[in-house]
């Protein structure tokens, strides 16, 4: 449970460029995790360096701030740059900003209340 693949589109803040992009829904991510060959040619800067675990140990990534399209929604969302991963990891906390779950019963995305608190 907790996969699933969707399109989302991504640019930088200024919106200059869009990219349509296939995204694997991990509802086990915190952030947004998009592969450095995307930050450069969406020229997504880094903004710091952040300690992240993974299934592997702890690493040091790079965090950028992009603009992000699901579903007909745009919100500006903090995205980790990484070198290892190939390709877009949409993580929890970008489902909560967006206020969309994934429902494993239908296999994609829902719309969910957003929470206040």
């Amino acid at each position: 449970m907790g996969h699933a693949e969707v399109e989302i589109e991504i640019s930088n803040l200024r919106g200059e460029r869009w990219e349509k992009v296939k995204a694997l829904v991990d509802t086990r991510a915190t952030l947004t995790v998009i592969p450095k060959y995307l930050a450069e040619m969406l020229k997504i800067e880094e903004i710091r360096e952040d300690v992240v675990e993974t299934g592997a140990g702890k690493i040091k990534v790079k965090r950028g701030v992009a603009r992000i399209r699901i579903m007909e929604k745009e919100e500006i969302i903090s995205v980790w740059i990484s070198d290892v991963i190939s390709r877009v990891l949409l993580g929890v906390t970008t489902l909560e900003i967006f206020g969309l779950a994934y429902d494993p019963i239908k296999e994609k995305l829902v719309e969910r209340p957003l929470l206040l608190y």
